[in-house]
């Protein structure tokens, strides 16, 4: 009777061991995975690096879509009734609206802005920059291409939200 009672004992023992063994490996696989998750960028390869709000029967919307995805950018597009409520979570200023918004990363990027500066955006990950806009709708713009193209303005919005010039273009006459 004495053993089995010393057994017993032994076990109850065991069996916490093993327990709490299990919960440290369980604790250090999960702390990796969570380290791993923190150091991988936000984007990569396969992943959207565009999230393009637009409505559905824009063809304008679609081309610059086409322009993004030419220059390399993997875009994602959610068609949607209204582009509003989308400028207004990621805090795009009404005074730079235009026919679609997306996500790039923690940016938000309003009309038709041309991808190499997407790609900057994306690279150099501007910690004073909101995002980049190209407000209405010029002809000659990613998207907008035509007779009578002109030149336009990129503005940026800081995280102050101050709107600055960031850039000019002269519009193309035909795809880029």
């Amino acid at each position: 009777m004495k053993y089995k009672k010393q057994n017993r004992r032994y076990g109850k023992r065991r069996w916490r061991t093993h327990a709490i063994m299990l919960l440290i490996a369980v604790g250090v696989t999960l702390a990796a995975t969570v380290a791993a998750w923190l150091s991988e960028p936000a984007i990569g390869p396969g992943v959207a690096n565009v999230v393009v709000y637009k409505r559905a029967n824009c063809s304008c919307c679609h081309k610059w879509v086409t322009h993004l995805q030419d220059s390399g950018l993997v875009v994602s597009v959610q068609n949607v009734s209204s582009t509003q409520s989308i400028r207004s979570k990621l805090g795009v200023p009404d005074e730079l609206r235009a026919c679609h918004t997306a996500q790039v990363g923690n940016y938000w990027v309003e009309g038709h802005v041309p991808a190499d500066l997407i790609h900057g955006l994306l690279t150099e990950q501007p910690r004073d920059v909101r995002g980049l806009a190209v407000a209405g709708m010029p002809i000659g713009s990613p998207g907008m291409e035509g007779a009578g193209a002109q030149t336009y303005e990129v503005m940026r919005v800081t995280a102050e939200g101050k709107i600055e010039l960031f850039v000019e273009r002269q519009g193309a006459t035909s795809g880029l």
